[in-house]
């Protein structure tokens, strides 16, 4: 397995990883994306739309690091804390995804890792 970072490995101190390919099945998968900023602030307080969009950002540089892209995304999990804000995210989409659309799990929590995130999405790719 490879592990892969959003930069420099070495700066990384979260105790999971960002993204994983396995060799045997050339697959990347990546871990729950959540709205943080470059020094783990919360980005768009109150705001699904423009935390899915820092989510989507984060989960773009994940694949592209990868040696991937949104075009071979081929699941998606999403975590929310509100059903009903769910509208909003999955207009989202066509913005990242084009047809085929990846195969998508949503779920709604009680919480996710801060209490001000309102959604977080995880992936898996494939990869070269």
């Amino acid at each position: 397995m490879k592990p892969i970072y959003p930069g420099n490995p070495d700066d990384w101190k979260a105790l999971y990883t960002p993204a994983m390919i396995v060799p045997a099945g050339k697959l990347a998968y990546i871990s729950g994306q959540v709205a943080f900023d470059e020094r783990g602030a919360v980005v768009g307080v109150g705001d699904i739309v423009t935390q899915a969009i820092r989510i989507f950002d984060n989960l773009g540089a994940l694949l592209k690091a990868s040696g991937s892209d949104f075009t071979r995304v081929i699941k998606t999990n999403y975590y929310i804390t509100d059903v009903s804000l769910f509208p909003k995210v999955a207009e989202l989409r066509p913005r990242y995804f084009s047809m085929p659309y990846p195969a998508s799990t949503m779920v709604e929590v009680k919480g996710l890792v801060h209490p001000d995130l309102l959604l977080e999405i995880e992936a898996v790719a494939l990869v070269d």
